[in-house]
């Protein structure tokens, strides 16, 4: 008998299914562009004082509380922690404003609770938490405030102690191996006792700390005397929350000594968090864009949700990150129960 030996043109053709490539759809902080970049490459807003949201109070930084923050479109949150001034060692850290008798937000605790709450409905979701450490409390003291909130398995620890742009992970590589949380810590970080306790300074620098220049300079703050190719390689904050000083004395804000009191310039925010304009966020990120060659990581502001139109803040991130906005997303409003609380 004989066998017929398919023909070489024959047996190269293979009818069996190829498979399709693929097309991602899911966002990534709220962008599909924004999956395949890295942690290092995309400009997000920060609430600065997040917490600090208390009707009538002078220390107040934002309108609208955590929840809100995070829906319309906030991924930083920033904030100061402090012990009570009265029970200093015996309490848990609270979330003030200089001092806990001028602004007392509540348990870092109970905030955190709130933020783990809605990671938990929102997984494809990367933030950063960059908290001030107000007494120079030992790291440790910010380890059971995260525990009991639940928010431990999802912080993420670097592999380095310091780390270039190129570094950081991509934020589809950080949502698919739920590490979506980034925590900085001012001072006082140890890395070594907390790993995922981010000595701030270490992975990126500010522009000029709790700002009263309108020029908004986009120089180096913090850390002191960083060599400029160190800050070329690094994620930065621009700080641009303008500050005006008020001459309180001490006795009444409960302070060590008397000197001028920094509060929101509230009369300046359509101009301040404008997308456009002299002084305004989007002047200030084409400024730094300039000087450095890319924009802040960081666009740090009071009171978001006030600027020339509804979510300008968010525009001004967009044109940096060269994504559309979706301009009716912003801004929540809180409503008040019957006590008048905010809800």
């Amino acid at each position: 008998s004989t066998s017929t030996v398919p023909s070489p043109a024959a047996a190269s053709i293979d009818s069996s299914p190829r498979p399709r490539p693929t097309k991602n759809v899911q966002a990534c902080n709220g962008h599909v562009e924004f999956c395949d970049r890295r942690f290092s490459n995309i400009s997000m807003v920060v609430a600065h004082n997040s917490p600090f949201v208390v009707p009538h109070n002078i220390a107040s930084n934002q309108d609208v509380h955590v929840l809100t923050q995070l829906n319309d479109g906030i991924r930083g949150l920033q904030f100061e922690t402090r012990l009570p001034d009265q029970a200093p060692t015996s309490s848990a850290l609270r979330l003030c404003h200089t001092s806990c008798s001028v602004l007392d937000a509540g348990t870092l605790e109970k905030y955190l609770k709130k933020v783990a709450g809605w990671l938990s409905t929102h997984p494809y979701e990367v933030i950063a938490i960059m908290m001030g450490n107000g007494n120079h409390v030992e790291p440790t003291m910010y380890i059971e405030p995260f525990r009991r909130a639940g928010l431990l398995p999802l912080l993420y620890i670097p592999p380095y102690r310091t780390m270039t742009l190129e570094q950081w992970p991509k934020l589809s590589e950080m949502i698919l191996q739920s590490k979506r949380v980034v925590v900085t810590l001012d001072y006082g970080a140890n890395q070594t006792a907390v790993p995922w306790l981010l000595n701030e300074f270490s992975y990126q620098w500010q522009t000029p700390f709790s700002p009263t220049d309108p020029t908004f300079p986009c120089t180096v703050d913090r850390p002191k005397n960083q060599i400029a190719t160190v800050s070329k390689d690094m994620m930065y904050m621009a700080n641009h929350n303008l500050n005006v000083k008020v001459p309180i004395k001490a006795s009444f804000l409960a302070l060590a000594k008397e000197e001028p009191y920094l509060i929101p310039g509230h009369t300046l925010f359509h101009q301040v968090n404008a997308s456009k304009g002299n002084r305004s966020l989007g002047w200030s990120v084409e400024t730094c864009t300039a000087r450095w060659g890319r924009p802040p990581n960081w666009l740090l502001v009071d009171y978001y949700n006030r600027g020339d139109f509804n979510g300008s803040v968010f525009q001004v991130a967009a044109i940096a990150n060269n994504v559309t906005y979706n301009r009716t997303s912003c801004c929540g409003v809180e409503k008040e129960n019957s006590t008048g609380q905010r809800m």
